[in-house]
């Protein structure tokens, strides 16, 4: 059984991909310093798998704390790192941050990976690094554009650092370019715990719903779409969960292309935002209190991806459509809703 060490598997796509990982017989290991999760989040894990996950609270931009979860796991066989901070807004206010952690922590993991003989590392990337792009949907060879922000930036960056190890190295890599994740588990086990006010499309759509907060801002509605609003690919988490699993046992089997292959990971299918909102309405029969405002730093206007090459190369097949990702979503805001001693003795916010 492989060991595998998912770093920030604490956070929403981490959590999810450890237990597909478990659920196809990885032996996994996590490393999360909590800092924009919620640890009790391994006792959903457990409930779904049966597993207890030991996760290593270290901050990964200290070389010395991430070199000690190697040392004690000499046989870590991959790892899949998830550990940035993802908030788009947040990075246009606070770049330095945003450069720090997400590139420091990246080139950490990438010196233990060569320093303990890893073979296979997986990246968490984004569609962000297309910037805005000229046509869509966007392929893996569509040209990046400038990033519209430094969060995109810094994925931008991290993808050219991976790439540029891998040369001089006996690791290989798979970039995974998620569109936009939304969901739950179906279990309603796990779920998105966004700390503070979410940036988010869903998870804002459905703390307005269950009244968290008082009314959903849509960040412009004078976009050349359909409606006014920004353009997005939304899949279902589990999906994006399954294909880590997936781009892991790829490169395990030697079926990589070269020692870094690149996939996007999105439905195929671009949704308005009040799209979106109008199927959880739809879903939920609740009618949301939203209001339109001005557009948002840091967004596109319209992006959604061609999958073809992970379906072909990986044999990654979505399996829920938008309907599924509103009910899981709404099911585990409720599911909040009802928790009192699950998250610290309170519901996150």
């Amino acid at each position: 059984m492989a060991k595998i060490l998912v770093a920030g598997g604490c956070g929403y796509i981490g959590s999810h991909t450890i237990v597909d990982l478990i659920e196809n017989g990885f032996e996994v290991i996590c490393a999360d310093n909590n800092s924009r999760s919620n640890e009790n989040i391994l006792l959903g894990i457990e409930k779904i798998t049966g597993k207890k996950v030991k996760n290593y609270k270290v901050d990964l931009c200290i070389y010395d704390d991430t070199c000690a979860v190697f040392q004690e796991n000499t046989d870590i066989a991959g790892i899949i790192h998830f550990a940035a901070y993802k908030a788009v807004g947040e990075s246009v206010e606070k770049p330095l941050l945003y450069f720090e952690n997400n590139l420091n922590s990246l080139i950490n993991i990438l010196k233990c990976a060569e320093e303990f003989d890893v073979p296979h590392f997986v990246f968490s990337s984004s569609c962000t690094v297309y910037g805005n792009p000229d046509a869509i949907p966007v392929t893996e060879l569509t040209p990046q554009k400038p990033a519209e922000s430094p969060y995109g930036a810094t994925k931008q960056m991290g993808e050219q650092i991976v790439e540029e190890v891998v040369k001089n190295s006996s690791l290989n890599a798979t970039l995974l370019r998620y569109f936009n994740p939304v969901g739950a588990h179906p279990s309603i086990q796990i779920g998105e715990l966004p700390i503070g006010k979410p940036a988010n499309l869903v998870p804002a759509i459905t703390q307005t719903a269950i009244g968290k907060l008082p009314v959903m801002q849509v960040w412009g509605n004078d976009y050349p779409t359909k409606d006014g609003s920004c353009v997005r690919d939304y899949i279902h988490v589990s999906d994006i969960a399954h294909a880590h699993t997936l781009a892991l046992n790829y490169l395990i089997e030697n079926k990589n292309e070269t020692n870094c292959d690149i996939f996007n990971l999105g439905s195929g299918n671009g949704y308005t935002v009040l799209e979106v909102i109008k199927a959880f309405e739809n879903i939920s029969g609740v009618k949301l209190n939203y209001q339109l405002g001005p557009r948002r730093g840091g967004d596109v206007v319209a992006i959604y991806a061609n999958n073809q090459k992970a379906k072909s190369l990986l044999q990654w097949q979505t399996k829920y459509d938008l309907n599924d990702m509103m009910d899981t979503a709404w099911k585990w805001e409720k599911k909040l809703a009802g928790t009192q001693n699950l998250f610290n003795g309170k519901t996150p916010t």
